[in-house]
């Protein structure tokens, strides 16, 4: 319920159009209402030939109702359905505010599929709250009780009939289907966001699976999860359909009630015949409010749950906060220092640190590189750098500057970043470059491919999804154009020639280190050849700094990094 409360907060934001839509949902249930009882009343009088003019100001009555309804009701929608797409708005906005903080150890967490499901399938889930849950109970209890008002002065026996109709239709079945509907509606989210993942898994997955003759395996599986996810949707609907046909059964019986009551208290004198017609033409008008109410339980549960299973991505506390009390800082354009002291670090699934009591210090326009075994922490290292992650324990600083009192975008403006895996979007090679200086001239576009060795594209060539035209090497070169286009004074970079042949990445080096001569440069690697011209090395073990100097002196050490130099040695000579 926490989590609905924070979609009723984004409801209410559009105030305006809520009071609106209750007004003219109001006005256009009580005109309904004036309307059949007018009819009603009309009927019986006409059976006592009245004068014609009695007659014509009826019917004149019952036009003017007809033409209100019909505005009044085109009102509720215009205004509801604004007022829909404004809170969808509100509510996509605040999930994603609260995403983005979260975005680079989000699928560490949750997988693609899943992911997806909820931020597509649960948003779109949550249309329904408002149109469904929220003002169409307040109109319903707003219209009975004026009807049972106004029907209290004919008849208190009608009304109490109609008082008791509303509790049963309103609130009594809603909630008995309520709490049934839990159960239903939990299989169904549960089953969709596994659908939803196994879909994703089979796509990416498909030329793996067809290579290891694994496909029909998983496509009887997937066939499996639809079947289940069809049944628990038929599951629901059903119980929808029994609910309101319950509802509808229970109006039909008061309207029945009403008929048998009201011919009682005419024979008894107890009511004017006149209105006989009148009590029964609005008690099956005005249960037309409490009908749609069936389908309520199927509303808030589920969107209940598309609440509870949004936000529970981003949690209470998503967003990366800066400190209390402290001023944004901006970083300068120069050269960035790095102090990192005793930082601790591990993720929520992980006993063990990934980062142990690590303290390194790299000067402004200095050249590091970061080196050890795979799961040493070092790419880790970097997510903290770059505040995608934050520290357990232990403080880093930029240019003697906590990076909790620096906002995150102002960090990523200050770093050049090429990572393990770079995501290359769907368009042309020129596009994919823009992103890093949107007002590049094509003649910047193409020296930087050049200096790559990519000279060979054209700034117009496709570039598929995920990069997948293009091989890893390639994709590499990309990112590194990308680095060189954007300038920044902070150099990231993780394993950024893994996949180029000795030659090639002898070249990329070249071009990185000319065009940092000045700046602050990081280098993961786990290649140890070419490390000569680095100012310091880092050498990693555990999550741990075990070794730390330049190339020669940790040479003339002949520990933990001789050590790895002698084994490179050996496998490549």
């Amino acid at each position: 319920m926490k989590d609905l409360l924070l979609v009723v907060r984004l409801v209410v934001i559009e105030k305006k159009d809520i009071l609106y839509t209750i007004l003219f949902g109001f006005l256009a249930g009580i005109v309904a209402i004036s309307l059949f009882a007018s009819s009603g009343y009309l009927i019986s009088k006409a059976a006592l030939a009245p004068p014609l003019y009695t007659m014509t100001v009826m019917l004149a009555l019952l036009k003017l109702c007809s033409i209100l309804r019909a505005l009044s009701r085109y009102a509720e929608r215009f205004f509801s359905h604004r007022a829909t797409f404004a809170i969808l708005g509100n509510l996509r906005v605040s999930f994603f505010e609260k995403l983005e903080p979260l975005a680079s150890g989000i699928l560490q967490k949750y997988r693609s599929g899943d992911l997806l499901s909820r931020i597509v399938g649960d948003v779109e889930s949550l249309q329904n709250f408002f149109l469904r849950v929220f003002y169409p109970p307040i109109v319903f209890v707003l219209v009975f009780l004026s009807t049972i008002v106004f029907t209290s002065f004919y008849s208190v026996y009608v009304a109490l009939s109609l008082l008791a109709g509303m509790i049963l239709t309103g609130f009594i079945v809603p909630i008995l289907f309520a709490l049934r509907q839990r159960h239903i509606e939990q299989g169904i989210q549960s089953e969709r966001g596994e659908l939803s993942t196994e879909v994703t898994e089979f796509l990416y997955g498909f030329r793996d699976l067809k290579i290891y003759r694994k496909l029909e395996e998983r496509e009887r599986r997937l066939l499996e999860l639809s079947d289940l996810y069809i049944r628990e949707q038929e599951r629901k609907e059903g119980l929808a359909n029994f609910s309101q046909t319950l509802n509808t059964l229970i109006a039909n019986c008061v309207s029945w009630a009403i008929v048998a009551l009201g011919a009682y208290q005419v024979v008894t004198g107890k009511l004017d015949g006149l209105y006989l017609a009148m009590l029964v033409m609005i008690s099956l008008n005005v249960f037309e409010y409490s009908i749609p109410l069936a389908a309520f339980p199927v509303h808030f549960e589920d969107s209940r749950r598309a609440a509870a299973r949004l936000f529970s991505v981003v949690g209470k506390d998503a967003t990366m906060k800066l400190e209390p009390d402290s001023e944004i800082y901006n970083l300068d354009q120069d050269a960035i220092s790095i102090d990192i002291n005793k930082v601790t670090f591990s993720f929520s699934d992980h006993t063990r640190p990934i980062l142990n009591q690590v303290s390194l210090t790299l000067p402004a326009g200095s050249k590091t590189a970061i080196v050890g075994p795979s799961g040493s922490g070092k790419s880790t290292l970097l997510q903290l750098l770059m505040k995608m992650q934050i520290a357990d324990h232990g403080r880093i600083l930029l240019n003697g500057i906590s990076v909790d009192r620096i906002q995150e975008e102002n960090i990523w403006k200050s770093m050049n970043v090429v990572l393990q895996e770079n995501h290359f979007f769907y368009g042309t090679i020129k596009e994919n470059l823009l992103i890093a200086r949107e007002n590049a001239t094509d003649e910047e576009l193409e020296a930087a491919l050049t200096k790559v060795q990519l000279d060979g594209f054209t700034l117009d060539q496709a570039v598929f999804e995920k990069g997948e035209n293009l091989s890893g090497g390639e994709k590499q070169k990309l990112a590194i154009a990308r680095t060189l286009l954007k300038g920044s004074r902070l150099w990231l970079l993780d394993e950024p020639t893994s996949s180029m042949d000795a030659l090639t990445e002898q070249n990329m080096y070249r071009h990185l280190f000319n065009q940092a001569k000045n700046d602050t440069l990081v280098l993961i690697s786990h290649r140890l050849t070419g490390l000569e011209q680095m100012d310091q090395i880092i050498v990693m073990d555990q999550g741990m700094v075990v070794e730390s100097g330049s190339f020669t002196e940790l040479m003339e050490k002949r520990g933990y990094f001789y050590g790895l130099k002698q084994i490179e040695k050996s496998v490549l000579f």
